[in-house]
């Protein structure tokens, strides 16, 4: 019994120490605002921390990777287990589709940035009651191109989200078939009457997927609209491993990711030269850690980790790859790490490089 209580006191220092690496704990870094309407103006969200530290915390700066995203945070220090904030002001004006931007934030407790997300899909009305439905396929009309079912975890029960549409023809739209990957169940309507709004379903099970991070497919429906018959929407999510909350003692013998640097600037580079740098990953808990997927946020950037587990202790050196593709001036990418360290199961890299014109 005295040697299992030493061996209890001589952790508690380690665990102490692992948990004062994350200075401010959020309750999540990561938001996914779904279907963002044009006319309602920007999409905000406050991101809550509470200050993990022994003193007063303040936030020294907030930088966006666009500037279509506002920062805002507590301007004063927070104390010593109390809690403060960091907003994120998304305009949508004269952005369609798609958006992952990424708030990274620096404070006086530690020299390593803490990165935020966020997410999305804009949609645009044009002013009328049916312009809530912006996109046409043929008479099928739709809120948006393709369908955000948002961030599904891969070991929860199958998630489900309702899209609308609206036949927008003077003649019955019949729902004849669908092609769809098998770990998605659809829910069409037989018919819709001329002007008749309805839903489309979607059930996506993420266990039968079995991947990691941004994933995209299409679904193929027959209808029955005269020269457009055939109309394939892409269906897409985040997927991620759900944890709950660790227990103290899950925590002390968890793998824990961290990444040496949160953020990288690659400097100023001439136009079609391809750029790389690593960066150390270590494993500063007691189990293994597993590398489950290294993800860019754009075609133009990508990255791979040397070893995909590592012991406790254990380090890897992640290789990014920067292909300006075209582009010029500053860029601002970045990269998402997937591992099974339930503090921390999705982190980020932002890359900063400007190409000269």
């Amino acid at each position: 019994m005295r040697r299992l209580i030493l061996a209890a006191i001589l952790l508690i220092p380690e665990f102490l120490g692992a948990q004062a690496l994350e200075s401010l704990i959020f309750r999540e870094k990561a938001f996914d605002f779904g279907d963002v309407l044009e006319a309602n103006g920007n999409a905000i969200h406050e991101f809550v921390f509470t200050n993990n530290s022994s003193r007063p915390v303040k936030i020294l700066n907030v930088t966006t990777s666009c500037g279509c995203t506002t920062p805002g945070w507590s301007k004063e220090a927070v104390p010593s287990g109390k809690t403060g904030f960091v907003k994120a002001s998304f305009d949508p004006k004269g952005r369609p589709g798609y958006f992952n931007k990424t708030l990274t934030l620096l404070t006086d407790a530690d020299p390593n940035p803490i990165v935020l997300q966020i997410k999305g899909q804009v949609v645009f009305p044009n002013g009328n009651d049916e312009g809530i439905y912006p996109i046409a396929m043929g008479k099928l009309k739709l809120k948006t191109k393709s369908f955000n079912m948002g961030t599904l975890y891969i070991n929860n029960d199958p998630t489900q989200k309702q899209f609308p549409v609206i036949n927008d023809g003077d003649e019955p739209l019949r729902f004849l078939g669908v092609e769809k990957p098998d770990y998605m169940r659809v829910e069409m309507p037989a018919i819709l009457e001329p002007h008749q709004k309805g839903v489309i379903t979607v059930i996506y099970d993420a266990r039968m997927k079995n991947a990691f991070g941004f994933v995209s497919d299409n679904v193929l429906f027959n209808t029955s609209d005269i020269g457009e018959e055939m109309k394939s929407i892409s269906v897409f999510a985040s997927l991620e491993e759900f944890y709950g909350t660790p227990t103290a003692e899950d925590m002390m013998k968890a793998p824990q990711a961290v990444l040496r640097e949160q953020s990288l600037d690659l400097g100023q580079h001439t136009p079609g030269v391809s750029l790389e740098r690593n960066v150390t990953l270590v494993n500063k808990g007691k189990r293994e850690l597993k590398i489950r997927a290294i993800q860019g946020n754009c075609t133009c950037i990508s990255a791979e980790a040397a070893k995909q587990s590592l012991r406790g202790g254990d380090s890897t050196q992640i290789k990014i790859r920067f292909k300006p593709q075209n582009r010029g001036g500053t860029q601002q990418k970045a990269i998402t790490v997937y591992t099974n360290d339930p503090r921390n199961p999705v982190q980020w890299l932002n890359v900063l490089v400007y190409i000269k014109d």
